[in-house]
């Protein structure tokens, strides 16, 4: 995690960055759809007023919850990963693509 002089290197500064960014970017989007799923038939069609009213609250009342909720979990599984990383000083393992490239040289797939 540190170079030469105990400062953190740049790519894992690059890494969180990217990581808060990405959480910042799908907790608003994801807020987005529910808070649009739930406060949208409201908008859209002629409800009764008390029921448009509790549709329209709820949608703005859960937004906040999720946002933060979508946030947290994202950087709280951003910090597991990268602390596993830390202990094995390899990244954590990533599934097996299927159709990857074969370990012969200049040989190809046969689909490519």
């Amino acid at each position: 995690m540190t170079t030469y002089g105990g400062r953190p290197d740049q790519a894992r500064r690059d890494a969180v960055t990217v990581e808060i960014g990405y959480a910042l970017f799908s907790a608003a989007f994801a807020t987005a759809v529910v808070c649009g799923a739930i406060a949208g038939p409201a908008l859209l069609f002629d409800l009764p007023d008390t029921l448009e009213k509790l549709l329209v609250k709820v949608g703005i009342g859960i937004a906040p919850v999720l946002f933060v909720a979508r946030v947290v979990s994202v950087l709280m599984r951003f910090r597991q990963d990268s602390a596993q990383a830390d202990r094995t000083g390899t990244r954590p393992s990533r599934p097996d693509r299927t159709g990857t490239q074969p370990s012969q040289p200049g040989r190809t797939n046969p689909d490519s």
